[in-house]
């Protein structure tokens, strides 16, 4: 079993019992960036390292992938986020129609899965992290350079 592994001060190795530990950990470090981007591929657990981070920050129902939907909305002790996702939009303009752009100015917080889709929508500030698949259990999370 890996350890959770230190790389650098946000390049981190994890498995699915180390979600808790690492959501508090984003939080921790970013909480002042009201809006997260997250790159990954397809089963690389982008709503599950979400629902944790929501999970950590007080939100009571279950956090789901809004792939449909594009985007659910949450409750976290008072504070509202947007967890958005972008995988079913073509484009910029498609997003804007969806109303992504007004999202980020309503809300305190928001999670964007797939923001490559519509990547000239997010705000400037935004936090950007890339999700790898190492292996079936393990995840790296880092920021891109």
């Amino acid at each position: 079993m890996y350890a959770f592994t230190y790389l650098c001060s946000m390049d981190r190795i994890y498995d699915i019992n180390q979600l808790e530990e690492i959501a508090a950990d984003l939080i921790k470090q970013f909480a002042a960036k009201p809006v997260w981007a997250f790159y990954a591929p397809m089963g690389a657990g982008k709503t599950t390292l979400i629902a944790a981070i929501g999970k950590q920050m007080g939100i009571q129902d279950a956090i789901t992938s809004p792939t449909f939907a594009l985007m659910n909305q949450y409750d976290a002790k008072g504070k509202m986020v947007y967890h958005m996702d972008w995988y079913r939009l073509e484009n910029e303009k498609e997003a804007a129609r969806a109303g992504m752009e007004a999202a980020f100015d309503e809300a305190d917080m928001c999670f964007v899965e797939w923001p490559e889709k519509a990547i000239g929508l997010l705000p400037e500030g935004t936090q950007h992290f890339v999700i790898e698949i190492l292996d079936p259990e393990h995840r790296r999370i880092f920021i891109p350079s």
